[in-house]
């Protein structure tokens, strides 16, 4: 019988995930199209590879084992898996068409929905990925301030722009890799040391995990006005989370630009760029940003649903107030545990991360077998709290019992220095990293 959500008596059998993994590897170079969701972020050997359905809070593997996920697709799923609402607006548009040879009435009424909730959106540019629409926000910030550096803070998707202040920019041209530089979070001095009159844009997720020190953000708006830089908020995870109207509306800062995906459409694909109209409007004639399928209906369909959705159930309070018992209780058990100096659960309610600290001896081998236990008891787990609205206060209690039987497993394999001979599987891979400390002043102009 496949395993369930449950404190189950033997690790899942995953015969069938590994046979589809084996043959992907003879085609497919690296296997996964989204490194996250990849297997090298999971234990080899004792998680699943591949997942089948989803229904709420819970998804089932190929071989039919159930898990309670709390990674919401990597971000995309703020409501959960099959939303009804969400659901029957798709099968709706599909049976009217996908995309058409003109234009779709739904392009207005989504942008005009997202122009009354996001507080920045004078005008708003459809995409169908992060990645795109933070490509864009750059483009046209070059092109409005006539300049062509970029300094960035956070992860910003796989375009040369930004790759470029990463360990994995072979293939970008040299002249790319030359126009980008990062600032470290939390440091002002490392940004206003990094700004000159060659910097057309500064980049950065408002928050990621850390909390932003008192008046931070407020000083980087600052900095960036006094500069001539345009300052874009990249909201793929603060958006539609954190507040309805994002980081913007919670911490009430306008940026020139800022970009949404993930959790605006409950899984479908589509994206935002929003920001002041005198910026946008390069779009009509001077910038180029267009896609055949930004206009795509399915997700157009789907993003209406799910905004009604938020909206109406005021699903960011609810992520919040179901996040905050979550934290407090793992932070609860590691008191108790006397385990502070190894691990503890961080960050905003909405989106938490369990840390494991460098006295935990290799962390990476530490999160495999705390992943491999957490899988044995029914729950697909990396490490982090992605809220949706179907998790239920029963997966939290049953989540934070899970906790309990498995830290102290946790403490003794630290303590016993035997961490490694107690996995099933491989150490999990660290994933690719962003340079701190890149070029951080650039370079002064050519006289």
């Amino acid at each position: 019988m496949p395993n369930t959500v449950s404190f189950n008596a033997d690790y899942p059998v995953l015969i069938r995930s590994f046979e589809l993994y084996e043959k992907a590897k003879q085609i497919m170079s690296p296997v996964t199209q989204t490194m996250a969701k990849g297997p090298g972020q999971y234990s080899i050997g004792a998680c699943p590879v591949y997942l089948s359905h989803g229904k709420g809070s819970r998804v089932w593997d190929v071989d039919g084992n159930e898990y309670l996920d709390w990674n919401a697709a990597i971000g995309p799923l703020s409501l959960g898996y099959g939303y009804p609402e969400v659901d029957d607006a798709i099968r709706k548009q599909l049976e009217k068409g996908i995309t058409f040879s003109l234009m779709h009435e739904l392009e207005y009424e989504v942008a005009s929905l997202i122009h009354e909730i996001i507080p920045n959106a004078e005008s708003v540019r459809i995409s169908k990925s992060g990645a795109d629409v933070c490509s864009a926000a750059i483009r046209v910030a070059r092109a409005y301030t006539g300049r062509e550096k970029v300094l960035c803070c956070g992860y910003h998707g796989w375009h040369d722009w930004y790759i470029a202040a990463t360990d994995r920019a072979n293939g970008i041209p040299r002249a790319v890799r030359d126009l980008t530089f990062t600032f470290n979070y939390n440091d002002i001095d490392s940004l206003r040391d990094s700004l000159d009159n060659e910097v057309a844009a500064v980049i950065l997720e408002p928050f990621v995990f850390d909390e932003p020190k008192p008046g931070y953000l407020q000083e980087v708006a600052e900095l960036c006005k006094n500069n001539g830089t345009l300052l874009i908020f990249d909201e793929m995870w603060s958006g539609f989370r954190i507040a309805l109207g994002g980081a913007q509306e919670f911490f009430g800062i306008k940026p020139d630009l800022a970009v949404y995906s993930k959790a605006v459409a409950n899984g479908m694909p589509i994206a935002f760029l929003t920001g002041r109209k005198d910026v946008l409007q390069l779009f009509e004639k001077d910038v180029f940003f267009y896609t055949t399928f930004g206009g795509e209906a399915l997700s157009l369909a789907a993003t209406k649903a799910t905004l009604k959705v938020l909206r109406e159930k005021n699903v960011p309070k609810n992520l919040a107030e179901k996040g905050q018992i979550l934290k407090d209780g793992y932070n609860k058990l590691v008191e108790e545990l006397g385990m502070k100096a190894y691990t503890q659960c961080k960050g905003y309610p909405c989106r938490t991360t369990i840390t494991l600290e460098a006295t935990t001896g290799n962390p990476l081998a530490v999160k495999a077998y705390f992943q491999q236990e957490m899988i044995k008891r029914g729950i697909l787990w990396q490490g982090n709290h992605n809220m949706m609205y179907m998790h239920s206060k029963e997966d939290i209690e049953y989540t934070l019992k899970a906790y309990a039987d498995v830290l102290p497993l946790i403490k003794e394999a630290i303590e016993k220095g035997d961490v490694t001979s107690r996995l099933r599987g491989k150490p999990i891979e660290a994933a690719f990293r962003r340079v701190d400390n890149f070029n951080m002043k650039p370079k002064e102009p050519a006289k």
